[in-house]
């Protein structure tokens, strides 16, 4: 098996806003902000070449399906689809993924499942030969929003997934698309059902954080997201995760981190988390 980070398409969005209670003093250091307040944030797939024979893609990014003006509104910075273009760098393409595991389907995971914007055009599913794990109450939920979060969601994405035949719901720690080689855990802080993949490997496995953890600044405990809908139960969740990942030695990959894809978790002598042994892509990695 082999790894290779997938850059989509990328964002800028408010610093406030991804760094919650965090004063801007302290995030800036961590993100240089623009004229308009907005940090840089990636939209990083992990796909495992070859695992248990089957080319596996965790999650999309967001993609080229807003229209214009939303692409402009949701700071997406390039019109073009470019995880296709980086799924080619690579030697492949959306043809050649058998299975896609989403965390949730806010846009920014999972606007990169559609063809690109064009006008007058109805959304329609790339990845015809995959088949799309995703948590059975994230599926949920985007299916009937709350009015907090209803726009970080694609209205027909859920229909899409559902008609397509190719649709799995996972509630339990495996899946059947993928049997034992990906765990899953459940996550609620960010938005209800988030769902963590973990590639097992004998020497500690790899895990897509999503936006349990986005990147590193969000290691440390007290750091959430304004987007997060109960930061307190993220941090005692983040806390658990942390710890076992640390004691299991498997590593963390970053999907909104623009310079870090996968890291090794830390503690120092106070207790507080970090990372070591940081890697700003995956090329081909043997696992």
């Amino acid at each position: 098996m082999k790894l290779w980070s997938i850059l989509g398409n990328s964002q800028r969005l408010d610093g406030g806003a991804m760094f919650g209670n965090a004063p801007k003093a302290m995030w800036k250091k961590w993100s240089t902000p623009d004229a308009d307040n907005c940090i840089p944030l990636a939209c990083r797939a992990l796909l495992a070449e070859d695992l248990d024979g089957k080319n596996v893609l965790f999650e999309t990014g967001i993609g080229a399906f807003f229209e214009p003006r939303l692409r402009e509104r949701y700071g997406v910075v390039e019109d073009r689809h470019v995880l296709l273009d980086s799924l080619r760098t690579a030697g492949f393409t959306h043809d050649d993924i058998d299975v896609i595991v989403l965390s949730h389907l806010h846009f920014d995971h999972a606007g990169g499942l559609l063809a690109p914007w064009r006008e007058g055009a109805a959304p329609e599913l790339l990845f015809p030969k995959a088949k799309f794990v995703v948590g059975k109450r994230a599926f949920e939920r985007a299916a009937h929003p709350h009015p907090r979060d209803r726009a970080s969601f694609i209205p027909e994405l859920p229909g899409l997934l559902e008609q397509s035949g190719r649709l799995e719901l996972v509630e339990n720690t495996h899946s059947f698309a993928l049997g034992k080689s990906v765990r899953f855990s459940f996550s609620d802080g960010h938005t209800p059902g988030l769902m963590l993949a973990e590639i097992v490997m004998p020497n500690g496995g790899v895990v897509f954080c999503a936006d349990l953890i986005p990147g590193r600044p969000w290691v440390h405990l007290p750091v959430t997201m304004g987007y997060d809908r109960a930061p307190e139960m993220l941090i005692d969740e983040k806390r658990a995760f942390l710890e076992d990942k640390l004691a299991r030695g498997v590593r963390l990959f970053f999907t909104h981190d623009v310079e870090c894809a996968l890291a090794r978790v830390t503690r120092d002598e106070k207790g507080r988390f970090g990372t070591a042994d940081e890697l700003p892509e995956l090329a081909g990695l043997a696992a």
